[in-house]
């Protein structure tokens, strides 16, 4: 073995240990509405080859709770709408139920969230409506008994409807016919710690707006931004503006301490001939280019440094669902345990697709200046490119810290700034290969060390 190719084999493992402790804020939804699904056990173990570390099922089917023994995977487990009535008048059918479905597995059945019905406010149903939050009291209260509730929290999904306002996302704001009840349960959000669970679809806002704009803001590609004039943040992808629309909303009823977890997000990669949205590059560039932006940690505008944990919709298509070719087109797996595309989940190694970042034509190393140590933005990028090589670096496992609030290099607060600190640490831990300093021809080496102040770009001089 060469002198080089040992710090590089380190460099490779610290790497690999980066990127999986990064992957604890992506999840999947796992629905069973299909007749041809691989078994429990199964799925468990391909789950394990991922690097999804949490799993949401709309019930509580007791084979895959106890095929997920032992996995260290998160599992949010739910309540159908129609027990609703049951749990919120009856605490005896609330202790009955959680320790049939929690306290009989748990803990070695990571067991961390139980969702009480899913979007029932937009049901139309009053008395689902008034019992919701009885319901979740109830189920804290059976946990609380079995030494569990600091432990397991409960919560309920929402609908996107709930906002009357979202754009721009620094108004966002509830549909006030509904802040009583939102009150109600955002107080017990807030009093227990459980999170606010949204389901935001940016292929549905497409689908409603067709244009080739909306659609390049939709899959995170590069696009003119959208400018919020109340903040002066502009805005290059709708995942981040529809979370950030949610946070507005909830800052706006007094919850700010209140957090967003993203209960379901996808993209069909099928549909009907009628169906504007669905194919396999647009499914593939959504879900491909959110898992980059997540590992990234860069965050939204208004959640900076953090990111939202996130379910993927879904693990498998459910081929008995009802409605359009899409509804039941939306699998990242097939029956068979392939992957319908590759979007970089796979922990073998061999699966480091990153759909943002298109190499076109790489540059030579006889073209670069003499002693360039350092790999910097080229004059004139747009924002949404750099964003783009910004959420790439990231979410290679380099340790993006330093731009993080807090961080040494935190400030400027630009995105010009953050994407040349992230591109020359991606660069120098890829070996210095000038192959890694291209970012689709968004980056160049310099022999100008752009470190400043208390902020140090690694890099010889």
């Amino acid at each position: 073995m060469t002198a080089f190719a040992i710090p590089f084999l380190l460099l490779t493992l610290l790497l690999g240990v980066n990127k999986a402790k990064s992957q604890s804020f992506v999840g999947v939804n796992y629905g069973q509405v299909a007749d041809n699904l691989p078994s429990p056990a199964v799925t468990a173990k391909l789950l394990q080859s991922t690097s999804i570390q949490k799993v949401r099922l709309y019930g509580s089917d007791p084979e895959i709770i106890k095929a997920l023994a032992n996995t260290g995977i998160g599992i949010v487990i739910g309540m159908a709408n129609g027990d609703i009535p049951a749990l919120g008048s009856d605490p005896n059918f609330a202790k009955n139920w959680v320790n049939t479905n929690v306290v009989a597995y748990y803990p070695s059945s990571k067991i961390i969230l139980i969702t009480v019905g899913n979007e029932v406010i937009m049901s139309g149903d009053n008395n689902l409506i008034t019992q919701l939050l009885p319901a979740m009291q109830n189920v804290k209260n059976a946990l609380d008994a079995a030494s569990l509730g600091d432990k397991v929290k409960v919560s309920t999904v929402h609908s996107m409807s709930l906002l009357q306002q979202s754009e721009p996302p620094s108004s966002g704001s509830f549909n006030p016919s509904f802040g009583d009840v939102l009150k109600g349960l955002l107080a017990f959000n807030n009093a227990t710690g459980s999170p606010f669970a949204i389901n935001p679809y940016p292929y549905f806002a497409y689908r409603s707006d067709p244009r080739p704009e909306t659609l390049a803001f939709c899959l995170f590609q590069p696009n003119s931004g959208r400018l919020d004039a109340n903040t002066n943040i502009k805005y290059l992808n709708m995942f981040d503006a529809q979370v950030d629309a949610v946070r507005s909303a909830l800052n706006a009823m007094g919850f700010k301490n209140v957090e967003i977890v993203v209960a379901e997000t996808g993209w069909p990669y099928k549909g009907d001939s009628d169906e504007v949205g669905p194919s396999i590059d647009n499914a593939k560039a959504y879900n491909g280019n959110l898992i980059a932006h997540l590992r990234s940690m860069v965050g939204t505008p208004l959640m900076p440094g953090k990111s939202v944990d996130t379910y993927l919709f879904a693990m498998y298509d459910e081929d008995l669902k009802p409605g359009p070719t899409s509804e039941r087109s939306f699998g990242l797996f097939k029956p068979d345990l392939t992957m319908t595309y590759d979007i970089g989940l796979s922990n073998s190694g061999q699966s480091s697709v990153t759909p943002v970042m298109p190499i076109k034509t790489p540059v030579t190393p006889s073209s670069q200046p003499k002693n360039a140590n350092w790999c910097v933005p080229k004059a004139g990028v747009s924002d949404a490119e750099l964003q783009g090589s910004l959420d790439y670096a990231c979410g290679q496992g380099i340790d993006c810290s330093p731009i993080q609030p807090g961080g040494a290099c935190f400030e400027p607060n630009t995105i010009t700034s953050h994407a040349a600190y992230a591109m020359n640490l991606f660069y120098q831990a890829s070996g210095r290969n000038p192959l890694n300093c291209d970012f689709s021809q968004t980056a160049m080496l310099s022999s100008n060390n752009p470190s400043y102040n208390g902020c140090s770009y690694p890099g010889s001089t």
